[in-house]
């Protein structure tokens, strides 16, 4: 064996840089996170109709029954679909600021399940609470009962209900004062914004669609 023979350099991990890349991970989700939901929104928003065009005093009427009235809100809501979902989260937004304490509770629960469950990583160690270790499936079942007591036994509950039971009111309002005969309806007409906001949660595909055979051949 040589004098000059170095011993063999055994690999070490640095647990402060383990820590830093789980932190690097996680932050890097939660942006990823927020920028899909802002860009989805943007998207959503693009699609939206007019203000004036939704508003337009001369195009309201009185229906002339229960069944025209029912169809005047199909339409309008095919049409005005992104309108009518802003009204409708406006009036969540300010039913929620009117009320603090909902708020706060409600932003309590959703910052619980995006970084207790959402953008907790396999490798991210478990959850520490006075001491004692709570595995993946505990935490889920406490997210899960905090949510049904927020939900169902604070007044969380009955604003979200009443906000939306308001918004939906409004909605089949305009939709049953407003006569449809003057707008581009097209019942095939994807929801673009709906779709595209629904299968960034679920993680679906978008549809693309198909050019017709000619094209193709």
């Amino acid at each position: 064996m040589a004098a000059n023979s170095s011993p063999a350099i055994l690999p070490i991990s640095n647990p402060q840089s383990t820590d830093n890349s789980q932190q690097s991970s996680s932050s890097s989700a939660v942006r990823a996170f927020f920028s899909g939901i802002s860009e989805t929104v943007r998207s959503g928003l693009s699609n939206r109709r007019p203000w004036p065009e939704l508003l337009d005093r001369s195009a309201f009427s009185k229906p002339e029954s229960v069944s025209e009235a029912t169809v005047r809100i199909r339409k309008n809501y095919n049409y005005f679909r992104i309108n009518y979902l802003t009204v409708i989260t406006a009036v969540l937004a300010i039913s929620l600021l009117t009320n603090p304490l909902s708020l706060i509770l409600l932003a309590a629960l959703l910052a619980a399940w995006l970084f207790l469950y959402l953008f907790r990583q396999s490798s991210d160690p478990p959850v520490t609470f006075f001491g004692r270790q709570f595995s993946d499936r505990e935490t889920l079942l406490f997210l899960i009962v905090s949510t049904v007591v927020v939900i169902f036994l604070t007044s969380v509950g009955s604003v979200l209900v009443s906000a939306l039971m308001v918004g939906v009111a409004i909605v089949c309002v305009h939709g049953a004062f407003r006569a449809p005969e003057d707008l581009f309806l097209d019942e095939q007409e994807p929801q673009g914004g709906v779709s595209g906001f629904m299968s960034f949660f679920t993680g679906a595909a978008p549809l693309i669609p198909q050019p017709p055979l000619a094209a193709r051949g």
